[in-house]
């Protein structure tokens, strides 16, 4: 029989189950989180207002940096966007460091509370690199050409790179640990976490709306030191305003290393290799029914069918009897081994995301470089246009389509569907796939009908050619409105289809498409240069557009991105989503 003691716990956990939460997140002090007093909107603002900070600073400095090589460190165009695109895959790859840490070792809190440190440091050396004599890049006033030495160069790169790997800290933590303010096993509160995603996209681009009209104009018409000193201090904000809210927050206990468990997976798997999987999942190897999953902070995973050849590492044997302890090398449970199964099963709608990546790239390249050889004057006035700036449409693009979003095209569609949260996630990522096809194929559009009227009246030596650059505001709108279903939606996929323990590997996975993006985009550039550019051709992508065919190279994108569209649709029928049993305390 049951003790009093044992009978008095149990009392008290059946009278707390409405005041702590259920998915096993704890307080700061590391005690279960107190519903009431922790998490859910009161504990959001913070960090939604240091996610607005964090991404003005970045975007403030991101966006017109192709101009800044270009225009100051004396880089020729293509070169400019490589070594952009480069930087920008790089700060979408540390992610993966950040996230193992943060799910491992540290929880969310702490990496990117650390990696924060790292990334003001990188912040202020890219502001002082601007401005201090020395190490700042020699301009000739009067032939308005500028250059930068090796160790101009050095510096420039050493502080761009530091803020690469201070956003590898933040990126794949920042929404996950919005996230876990919400209990997953509150069905009231798990409601309001979709809603969470989209005005967490809708606050970094607040800060991106900031950054792409007035830090844009201030570097292109005041300096390129106030430019990029402004992020630095909004960055340091960001930092005081992620603090600011600590008592509130909710942790995630982090649940050792999920390299190890994945590989544990495997070889446990090989090793059993000629065992019969049992079609019973009672007879495969699981904690007991009322404990806690073996993984730290996890939930237990239900068995799911597929990829059955992994289940071999849950048959028991009787060799795994004998002693009193499991050897996870040899014997792995029912959540482990589902842990491997549901990464594995995210890798092909994951590898979806690396061509749209790829287009949304452009905003920061060739969108730009494009736009800088328009007419960059407001109507028939003096004041012009800084060519970056037109990501300014992109982001009230995203501005406008997230609250329609949330507030008409959900309800609406939910009562079509019978689905509360409208559409499902994969299918809100295959419109925004659909959709951003059409914005490389008006850039090629417009790029046509700008060659044409550039050969039909001689204008080859001109800088700009009289045609107006708020032409490109509908490929910059397009490109918002695709992000909102594409990049919103791989967010919420990537941390409710991911294991508990492993949300932020899960959300650096996402961001690396990102990254790949850039590098697909780096590489196409030098692909099409080397194959284009022979036998003294200019080719498509020359330093001066107007001998180019950069038409090409954006329908060479529309074709690459309709491809990977019906294969999201192969993908996304033949996907399982993932099954969670109890709850955690």
């Amino acid at each position: 029989m049951a003790s009093n003691d044992q009978l008095m716990t149990k009392d008290k956990e059946r009278d707390g189950d409405e005041i702590y939460t259920r998915d096993g997140t704890v307080d700061y002090h590391g005690n279960p989180a107190n519903k009431n007093q922790t998490g859910t909107w009161k504990a959001c603002p913070f960090i939604l207002g240091n996610e607005c900070c964090e991404r003005l600073a970045y975007y403030g400095m991101g966006t017109n940096l192709v101009l800044y090589f270009k225009h100051r460190l004396g880089q020729q165009g293509a070169t400019a966007s490589k070594n952009v695109a480069d930087w920008s895959g790089t700060c979408y790859f540390t992610p993966l460091l950040g996230a193992f840490l943060a799910d491992a070792y540290l929880g969310r809190y702490w990496t990117i509370a650390s990696f924060s440190l790292i990334y003001v440091i990188g912040m202020a050396l890219l502001a002082l690199s601007a401005s201090i004599p020395g190490i700042k890049p020699i301009c000739d006033v009067e032939v308005g050409n500028c250059k930068a030495t090796v160790t101009q160069n050095a510096v420039a790169f050493l502080a761009l790179y530091l803020i690469a790997l201070g956003t590898g800290g933040i990126k794949p933590c920042v929404s996950s640990f919005g996230a876990d303010q919400f209990d997953d096993a509150d069905e009231a509160e798990k409601e309001k976490k979709g809603s969470f995603f989209n005005w967490f996209y809708f606050s970094i681009n607040v800060g991106a709306l900031i950054a792409a009209s007035v830090l844009v104009w201030i570097q292109d018409n005041v300096g390129w030191g106030l430019g990029f000193g402004i992020p630095a201090v909004a960055m340091a904000v960001a930092v005081v305003f992620y603090f600011s809210g600590t008592r509130l927050y909710r942790h995630q206990k982090p649940g050792g290393s999920p390299l190890t468990r994945l590989f544990q997976v495997v070889v446990a798997s090989l090793r059993k290799h000629k065992v019969d999987v049992p079609d019973d999942k009672r007879l495969l190897y699981e904690l007991e029914a009322d404990t806690e999953s073996a993984v730290v902070g996890s939930r237990k995973l239900d068995r799911t069918s597929g990829l059955r050849f992994l289940d071999k590492a849950a048959v028991v044997e009787h060799s795994d009897d004998g002693k009193g302890t499991v050897d996870r090398w040899r014997l792995c449970t029912v959540t482990q081994v589902e842990e491997l199964k549901a990464i594995i099963r995210l890798l092909p709608v994951w590898a979806t995301g690396i061509i749209f990546a790829t287009v949304y790239g452009q905003m920061s390249n060739f969108y730009v470089l494009q736009g800088e050889t328009m007419d960059t004057r407001f109507g028939n006035s003096s004041f012009e246009i800084p060519p970056a700036s037109l990501s300014l449409f992109d982001t009230l693009s995203v501005l406008f389509w997230v609250p329609v979003y949330d507030r008409l095209i959900v309800p609406f569609a939910s009562k079509l569907t019978g689905n509360r949260r409208g559409l499902t996630q994969l299918q809100r990522m295959g419109i925004g796939l659909f959709i951003s096809i059409f914005s490389v194929l008006f850039a090629g559009v417009l790029e046509h009908v700008r060659l044409r009227m550039m050969q039909k009246h001689n204008y080859y030596e001109m800088k700009e050619i009289p045609i107006s650059i708020f032409w490109q505001v509908p490929q910059y709108f397009i490109i918002g409105c695709a992000e909102v279903f594409t990049f919103i939606g791989q967010l919420e996929f990537f941390y409710e289809q991911a294991p508990d323990a492993m949300r932020s590997v899960c959300s650096a996975l996402s961001l690396l498409t990102v990254a790949l993006g850039q590098y697909v985009s780096s590489l196409l550039v030098t692909i099409v240069t080397k194959i284009t550019a022979r036998k003294g051709s200019p080719g498509w992508l020359p330093d001066n557009l107007n001998y180019g065919k950069l038409h090409y190279f954006f329908w060479l994108l529309s074709a690459l991105s309709v491809i990977n569209f019906l294969a999201f649709l192969v993908v996304a029928k033949m996907y399982k989503y993932k099954r969670t049993l109890g709850t955690l305390r």
